[in-house]
């Protein structure tokens, strides 16, 4: 009796790390060699399909049918509106979903699935555009298309040449850089992309303003101007945000922090009596209210502080957020 072990193929050389590399190199250089393949026929795909007077249709079967998935969800959350269909489905009653005002983008490797062909006779009469990304230039569903993308891979990752791995992942990386072109061609921007992820993290760091977490009113630590070092402190103290704004009535002008009183404590020997106007920071970082709270997350990354002063046009400070206040907002 033949054991499956003695007729399975033999095993890579160098072992799983080697092979796990190897595959890697096998899928870069797929996408790589796509870079010279962006030309005329793909800037033509952008025409058509930003001309559409209506959504783009995805399609594909097996694994090439996972990627359509993905880049119809792609399309449709950076403002392509996109669904995915079945080809076999198609075939039966689902072909009904597509307009003449549509475009159908098509994935298949061979070019030659089934599936596929069998609906383009019917997505022809109906007027409905072809774009079809295949690693054959010469297949049927590229010589049918009204735009055609090679996604042509010179071998899979696959020890053994037979499962879809490099010709996916170039399948997915043209596929994301349709909706990325897209993109920019719609002007689609941070606003747009918010309201198509109102949900989890993405949502939160899309949709959170700076106002939806800031410290107002008693909240906010200030002192005038006339304050000195001692009531900086009772004020940083009871605020328990590490800083305190100093202000010149309702106009910020300054900041005073734990790390201005470490810079005090070396230049002033008498703590208690030094006003404001000698010890703080002035021309502190500030923000909007109307801006975006991961804005303020940028801002403190950038400038590597941990709170930050909320002003109005006019300069009058509105607020104050700290890194601890972000975080309960889980906008980081």
């Amino acid at each position: 009796m033949t054991r499956a072990s003695d007729s399975a193929p033999p095993r890579k050389s160098g072992g799983p790390l080697e092979l796990a590399r190897e595959v890697l190199r096998t899928e870069a250089e797929a996408i790589t060699q796509l870079v010279g393949r962006i030309d005329a026929s793909f800037a033509l795909a952008v025409e058509v399909l930003l001309a559409s007077r209506g959504r783009v249709v995805v399609s594909g079967i097996g694994k090439s049918g996972h990627i359509a998935r993905k880049i119809a969800a792609t399309f449709a959350s950076t403002g392509t509106a996109a669904f995915f269909v079945h080809p076999a489905e198609a075939s039966h009653g689902d072909l009904g979903m597509i307009t003449a005002d549509d475009v159908l983008v098509a994935f298949s490797n061979s070019g030659e699935t089934a599936e596929l062909l069998a609906i383009l006779p019917a997505v022809k009469r109906l007027g409905a555009k072809l774009v079809a990304l295949t690693g054959n230039p010469k297949s049927t569903l590229a010589r049918l298309a009204d735009v055609h993308l090679d996604t042509h891979v010179d071998r899979e990752a696959c020890p053994m040449g037979l499962a879809p791995t490099a010709s996916t992942t170039a399948q997915l990386a043209m596929g994301d850089a349709l909706a990325v072109a897209l993109l920019d061609a719609r002007g689609f921007g941070p606003e747009d992309f918010a309201r198509s992820h109102p949900g989890g993290s993405l949502g939160r760091q899309s949709l959170t303003l700076v106002r939806d977490v800031m410290r107002i009113g008693a909240a906010v630590p200030t002192v005038p101007l006339t304050a000195t070092i001692a009531d900086a402190l009772l004020e940083v103290t009871a605020k328990r945000l590490g800083m305190t704004a100093v202000l010149d009535g309702p106009r910020l002008c300054g900041v005073f922090t734990d790390g201005d009183l470490r810079r005090a404590l070396q230049r002033f020997s008498d703590l208690a009596g030094t006003g404001m106007a000698e010890a703080m920071t002035r021309n502190p970082r500030t923000i909007a209210a109307d801006a975006l709270a991961i804005e303020a997350v940028h801002l403190m990354d950038e400038h590597n502080i941990n709170q930050l002063l909320v002003v109005d046009g006019e300069g009058a400070l509105v607020g104050a957020l700290g890194t601890h206040d972000l975080l309960h907002a889980k906008v980081v």
